[in-house]
């Protein structure tokens, strides 16, 4: 920590300092990479809202030259069961001002490190059929992944997890972390298996996912018996409960036990918080994490071989506060930063 200084040595040092003078050699280390040369950025609420701040690239696809990290929206929500609005995530997101660029627990900036983009919106040929929207997120995602780089989506319902996992996982089988009130491995409804109750049922079936390799954190809520498929095919499910008795730090060592150093990927849905924190989503379930408690879970996940991740679920106009899409952008920044650091851990 920095020494602690008298009122005129106090004086002496800081009367006359900008903004982006630091003393410490840690802080001005931070300093250096956020301001570059002078104290002068550009304010938050200026300029076109992008995801995190980040360039916007919408011409980017299909080859997606000069990017480590693509950020895109996927606003499509035909797979809900209950209050539907997700398809307004993306754009909730990108309107919030403040997040980044440097991560204080983590001591990152990744966008130091890794260059990053806003490649836009997932193109779809209709808003009207689920099954096609499907077909386009993954022709999509397989154009990202396909070019080496990672992929870091905004939805959306949860739906879209599954043709993102299919272009992530379709030369091997992932892991993965997966934070949710529920486990998302149901089966058809009405004649539909590709419903956001169901995605990561279809991926372990399609073999794009490694149940073995996955845990899902925070699991909770009135449709516990339609996860059998968890259990029966070797998923491990902490349940949100759970989290509180056993301990962040024994979560946390659980995740990273699991996934191990294979490749993996980070799924988070909105409803895996409590209400209380983010209301603004299509199933919410009370009992659920803290925000605290979910930064510190994935905090907890630096140094793992991270491929790609989502955070989905965000239906603004079910929140007055915005505070569900404050929330997802953090959740979308601190993904970034574990994504960053796997780009720099791989190259090494």
């Amino acid at each position: 920590m920095p020494e602690i200084l008298s009122l005129e040595e106090l004086r002496e040092r800081f009367s006359n300092a900008s903004g982006g003078d630091m003393f410490d050699p840690e802080f001005r280390k931070v300093a250096e990479l956020v301001f570059g040369d002078g104290d002068s950025r550009q304010a938050p609420y200026c300029g076109i809202s992008t995801l995190l701040k980040a360039p916007y690239r919408p011409d980017a696809s299909p080859d997606f030259t000069g990017i480590d990290i693509a950020l895109f929206g996927i606003p499509m929500d035909l797979g809900v069961t209950n209050r539907s609005g997700a398809r307004f995530g993306p754009r909730a997101v990108r309107n919030v001002d403040r997040v980044g660029p440097y991560e204080h627990v983590l001591r990152a900036v990744p966008t130091a490190h890794a260059r990053v983009a806003d490649v836009g919106d997932v193109p779809f040929r209709s808003r009207f059929d689920l099954a096609a929207s499907h077909e386009d997120i993954e022709r999509f995602v397989l154009g990202v992944v396909k070019a080496g780089v990672v992929p870091l989506a905004v939805g959306g319902d949860h739906s879209i997890g599954l043709p993102i996992l299919r272009a992530v996982g379709k030369d091997r089988s992932v892991g993965m972390i997966h934070i949710d009130a529920h486990c998302d491995t149901g089966g058809s409804f009405e004649g539909c298996k590709f419903h956001h109750g169901g995605p990561f049922r279809q991926a372990v079936l399609d073999g794009v996912l490694d149940p073995r390799r996955t845990v899902q954190i925070g699991i909770r809520g009135n449709s516990e018996y339609l996860w059998e498929f968890s259990y029966a095919s070797g998923m491990t499910v902490i349940h949100a409960e759970e989290v509180g008795d056993i301990g962040m730090g024994a979560v946390i060592a659980r995740a990273r036990e699991i996934v191990g150093s294979g490749p993996t990927y980070v799924s988070f849905d909105v409803d895996s918080l409590d209400p209380a924190f983010a209301p603004g989503t299509g199933t919410p379930e009370v009992g659920g994490l803290t925000s605290a408690q979910a930064l510190g879970i994935l905090r907890g996940l630096a140094g793992l071989n991270i491929v790609g991740g989502d955070v989905v679920e965000v239906a603004p106009q079910y929140d007055p506060t915005t505070n569900t899409a404050q929330i997802a952008a953090q959740v979308l920044f601190e993904l970034l930063c574990l994504a960053a650091e796997a780009i720099k851990i791989r190259a090494s």
